[in-house]
C-alpha cells in the first residue's frame, strides 16, 4: 500500500482527496511529523467504522503511543490527545459526559438561541455597512469569524475580553506550522485559560452550560474538574472553527457558482440546500483525528491492523462517486438527496451540529439580502488555505460588499 503524506500546508485539498480515494477504502497516510496511520476515505466504509465498537477513541491503544513514539511536542498532538473528555471516551464515560452537551444543544434548545443570533448578525451587517464604498474587506475576519464566536462564547459563559487570547492560542493549537518548542507551553496556557474561566464560573455561576456542567459535578453527575475543563475547550474550539469554515465556504461556493447563486437569491434553491452542498462538497473538517484499532477490521479489501490510528477523511468521502454518483465533484445546491457525514455519525457525531446550521442559516441568507451586490475581490485561484491538516480553513476571503441593498452610493 503507498503511503501518501499530508501536506503540512494545504496548498491542493481536493487534489490530496482526490488522491486519497483513488488509493481505496482504506488510505496508509503520513501525517505532519512524520507520524503515520491510516486514512478511511469512503462514505461507506466510513460510516461502518463510526459505528464499529472495535474502533475507539482511548489513545493507549495506540501501538505508536505505548512505544513512545509519539513526542509530547508534535504540531498535532493537542487533536491526538486533547485530554479527558467525551471526545476521547467510549461507552458508559462518553455518555455520561456528552449527556449534558447534547441536552444544551438539542434542535428545540438551540432553535431558542435564534434571536440573538440574529441579533449579533445584524450587528455584524451594521459594521460592514459603515466601511467605505467599494474598499475590499476581510469577510472571514469581520462576518464569518465574530458571529460563532460570540455565540459559542455566550452559550459557555466565556467573556468577550478572553477572544483575542483564544484566537492567539487556537491558531497554534490547529496549525500544522506551530514551532515544537512553542507546543508543550501552548498547550499549557490553553488550560491555565479555561481553568481560569471554570473557577470565575464556579465563585459566579450564570446561565450558561459551563454553570450547568459544574453544577452537574456537584450534584452527583461526578465530572472532575478536568472533564469540566477539557469539556468546555472542546465545545469552544470545535463550535466556532466549524462554522466559521462553513460560512467562508458557502459564499466561496456561491460566488463561483453564479448560476446557482442567482437561484438562490431568486428564491429557486433554499437556503438549506447550500448549506448541506456545502458542508458535503467543501466541507469544513478535513481530517478527524484520531481513533484506533482494538483488533485487525476488514475495510473492503484491506486490513485496519490492531493497535493502529485511523483518521476520517471528510474531504474525500464527501466527494464519493460510490455515494454520490458522477457528479461527486459538482457543487450542487439543488442535490437530492444529500445524506453526507459532514459532521460525523455513530455515537462521536457533533453535539453542535444543530448550531452550526442554525448560524449559517441565518448569517448567509442576511448578508446576501444586505450586500446583493457581493463579489469576491481577488480570483479563487488565489484564495489560499492556512496550514491545517484538519480544518478546511482560508486565511482570509476578500470581498467587494458592493452597495448595501442594491442601491446606489
Amino acid at each position: 500500500m503507498t503511503r501518501i503524506a499530508l501536506d503540512p500546508f494545504v496548498r491542493d485539498l481536493d487534489g490530496e482527496s482526490a488522491a486519497l480515494r483513488a488509493a481505496g477504502p482504506l488510505a496508509e497516510v503520513e501525517l505532519p511529523g512524520g507520524v503515520h496511520v491510516y486514512a478511511v476515505t469512503r462514505h461507506a466504509e466510513a460510516r461502518a467504522l463510526l459505528t464499529d465498537s472495535r474502533v475507539v477513541k482511548d489513545i493507549n491503544v495506540w501501538n505508536a503511543w505505548r512505544r513512545g513514539e509519539i513526542p509530547m511536542d508534535w504540531p498535532l498532538i493537542g487533536l491526538a490527545n486533547p485530554g479527558r473528555s467525551m471526545l476521547t471516551v467510549d461507552g458508559a464515560d462518553h455518555r455520561r459526559l456528552r449527556t449534558l452537551v447534547a441536552q444544551a444543544l438539542t434542535v428545540k434548545r438551540v432553535e431558542r438561541l435564534r434571536a440573538g443570533i440574529e441579533a449579533l448578525t445584524n450587528a455584524s451587517l451594521e459594521k460592514l455597512a459603515a466601511l467605505p464604498a467599494g474598499q475590499p474587506v476581510d469577510l472571514k475576519a469581520e462576518f464569518a469569524y465574530p458571529l460563532p464566536m460570540n455565540v459559542i462564547s455566550e452559550l459557555m459563559g466565556v467573556d468577550a475580553a478572553d477572544h483575542p487570547r483564544l484566537k492567539e492560542l487556537f491558531e497554534k493549537f490547529f496549525s500544522t506550522q506551530t514551532p515544537p518548542e512553542e507546543v508543550p507551553q501552548m498547550m499549557a496556557d490553553l488550560g491555565t485559560l479555561f481553568t481560569k474561566i471554570v473557577d470565575d464560573k464556579r465563585a459566579n455561576p450564570g446561565d450558561d452550560l459551563t454553570s450547568a456542567l459544574i453544577a452537574a459535578s456537584e450534584n452527583g453527575d461526578h465530572l472532575t474538574d478536568e472533564e469540566i475543563v477539557n469539556t468546555l475547550q472542546l465545545i469552544i474550539a470545535a463550535g466556532h472553527e466549524t462554522t466559521i469554515s462553513l460560512i467562508v465556504n458557502m459564499v466561496e461556493a456561491l460566488q463561483t457558482h453564479p448560476e446557482q447563486r442567482k437561484k438562490v437569491l431568486n428564491g429557486e434553491i433554499g437556503w438549506e440546500g447550500v448549506i448541506e452542498e456545502t458542508l458535503r462538497w467543501n466541507t469544513p473538517t478535513s481530517h478527524v483525528l484520531i481513533r484506533f484499532a482494538t483488533e485487525d477490521i476488514e475495510v473492503g479489501d484491506r486490513i485496519l491492523p490492531k493497535g493502529e490510528g485511523l483518521i476520517v477523511s471528510f474531504g474525500a468521502l464527501g466527494r464519493d462517486e460510490e455515494q454520490y454518483g458522477p457528479t461527486a465533484g459538482d457543487f450542487d445546491a439543488a442535490r437530492t438527496p444529500n445524506r453526507h457525514i459532514a459532521f460525523g455519525h455513530g455515537p462521536h457525531v457533533c453535539p453542535g451540529a444543530a448550531l452550526s446550521r442554525l448560524e449559517a442559516g441565518i448569517a448567509l441568507p442576511a448578508l446576501y439580502e444586505r450586500f446583493p451586490e457581493l463579489d469576491l475581490a481577488v480570483p479563487a485561484s488565489e484564495l489560499r488555505n492556512k496550514p491545517i491538516v484538519t480544518q478546511n480553513d482560508l486565511y482570509e476571503l476578500p470581498v467587494k460588499l458592493g452597495c448595501p441593498f442594491g442601491g446606489d452610493a
